[in-house]
């Protein structure tokens, strides 16, 4: 074994060991950046050649999440922004989310432990093919119950909440304006949000060096803990991820208290 990767090993153990000492994110975000300079570092002529790259990469992490006990994954594959991108790389970039949905209500570590795949967004804008593709795997895997991965694709933190905030007021039988208004709770618009029954994230990574939410899950993250990764996606490694964890366990969460 190389030394380099002979440090890397044992590194790694360390990590484990420190880890499995510590509290758990039950739910775990992930903002999947950097593949498109991951193609751009290895040299490939088409981009999406990272974006596939990066599908590959989520096989690893479901299983790392399966070995350290995370019971919720969300991913975030295609935000309302990324519909405004060059027609090919888009075409190219939702071909290679279709295809990894497909892969996913089949994969053996999504069959052998049990993940739920539930898909979030506003699938309207979405092709025919891949709304159809995500209901199938919400079909196929509505009776698994270890652990749920949440995929967001046609995605914006905003638009989940102005089309949260809508549905609360529809809901609502009010005789003014001003009576509607002072009727709407936290509780109205939380009821409402595409992750509605499903705990806020405790711990939200992204890869790739950007320190920023760029919209993921605006409401649910207000007590959430951050860890900002500089690693792209596809090269995103088990080191990696159990930095993030160790990181969220030497935080202390008040809450806001």
């Amino acid at each position: 074994m190389p030394f380099k990767r002979l440090i890397y090993y044992y590194y790694e153990k360390l990590l484990e060991k420190e880890v499995q000492k510590g509290a758990i994110p039950t739910h775990v975000g992930l903002i999947l950046d950097g593949n498109r300079r991951y193609a751009k570092e290895m040299g490939f002529q088409n981009v999406n050649l990272g974006h596939r790259e990066g599908a590959k990469k989520l096989d690893d992490v479901l299983q790392w999440c399966v070995e350290y006990g995370v019971k919720i994954v969300t991913i975030w594959g295609l935000s309302t922004e990324n519909v405004g991108r060059d027609e090919d790389e888009l075409k190219g970039l939702i071909a290679v989310i279709k295809e990894k949905i497909e892969d996913l209500f089949q994969n053996p570590v999504v069959r052998k432990y049990g993940f739920r795949i539930k898909v979030l967004g506003n699938l309207h804008m979405l092709p025919d093919e891949l709304r159809e593709v995500a209901k199938r795997a919400e079909d196929e895997t509505k009776h698994n119950k270890n652990y749920v991965l949440n995929i967001a694709i046609g995605y914006g933190g905003r638009q989940e909440i102005v089309e949260a905030v809508k549905k609360a007021i529809r809901d609502k039988k009010t005789q003014s304006c001003e009576a509607l208004a002072d009727s709407i709770t936290i509780d109205d618009i939380t009821s409402h949000l595409y992750t509605n029954g499903i705990p806020d994230p405790d711990l939200i990574i992204r890869t790739s060096g950007e320190v920023r939410l760029s919209g993921f899950l605006l409401w649910q993250s207000a007590y959430s803990e951050f860890y900002f990764c500089d690693a792209l996606w596809p090269a995103f490694r088990k080191i990696d991820f159990l930095r993030a964890i160790r990181s969220y366990q030497h935080r202390y969460r008040r809450y806001g208290k």
